[in-house]
């Protein structure tokens, strides 16, 4: 972690004087990179202290998000289609390079309001009338658990096949007991996929599961089988993981299945 931060910052000291700095006012780390810019520093976050903030934030499932943005004494309130709440985030980030760049509010808003504005947690058919939550792309501990939390907005039967966290570090143990913990509380049966998502699944255990409920799987392919047989009609069926683990073919392969 402390390396991104350190090529994050580089990035931010690189920039001419005539440049901006977009910065995360939530992310303290990121916050600190504004003493070390020569260009403007502009900031989003969740607290009035941001130069852009949004409050009232609301998730409305598999619809989107709704919250309120303020910039300079004005404020708006939009439904966008990004799914789960840790969203408002990417509507901040995108908000903000429009407004310095000079885009209009109805540009912004079209931007956001756009089918291809949801980039990476998609939904698509599963078997069964099922719905797939695809979030494989990549995963940390704090995706992760955002990602449950959306699951956790769903109204119905919920699983999650979740792959190894990479690159953690230190924190690889508690980051992967903190997701399985969080999972515990949401899922009615877990899958896990891979080594180190061991731990999720001894997590949730310990966090009340059933050993029962939770199944641990090698590597992705291996998981289709299982899933073919615990999907039900209308299951929300989340899928992530960290890119190294392929989740994306049990995706493909489930999908294929509808």
């Amino acid at each position: 972690i402390e390396n991104i931060v350190t090529a994050k910052r580089e990035l931010v000291e690189a920039l001419p004087v005539d440049g901006v700095a977009i910065l995360n006012q939530d992310d303290e780390r990121v916050l600190s990179m504004a003493s070390a810019s020569r260009a403007r520093v502009f900031t989003y976050g969740l607290a009035p202290e941001a130069d852009l903030w949004a409050d009232n934030i609301e998730s409305m499932g598999l619809d989107g998000i709704r919250c309120t943005l303020h910039y300079q004494g004005e404020q708006l309130t939009i439904q966008v289609p990004l799914i789960g709440r840790h969203s408002v985030h990417t509507v901040l980030r995108a908000t903000a390079v429009g407004l310095v760049t000079g885009m209009t509010w109805d540009e912004i808003i079209r931007g956001l309001q756009s089918q291809q504005a949801q980039l990476r947690l998609v939904t698509v058919a599963g078997p069964q009338g099922s719905i797939i939550i695809d979030d494989s792309y990549n995963a940390s501990p704090e995706s992760v658990i955002a990602a449950l939390n959306l699951l956790a907005d769903l109204d119905g039967r919920r699983l999650a096949v979740l792959g190894d966290m990479l690159e953690l570090g230190d924190e690889e143990v508690r980051g992967h007991h903190l997701v399985g913990r969080r999972a515990a509380a949401v899922v009615q049966e877990l899958v896990v996929v891979g080594e180190r998502a061991r731990l999720i699944g001894e997590a949730a255990i310990d966090g009340g599961l059933r050993p029962a409920q939770v199944h641990f799987i090698d590597e992705a392919p291996a998981a289709l089988p299982l899933l073919r047989e615990l999907i039900q009609p209308a299951d929300f069926v989340l899928v992530k993981g960290s890119l190294g683990m392929r989740m994306d073919r049990i995706v493909t392969e489930l999908r294929e299945d509808s």
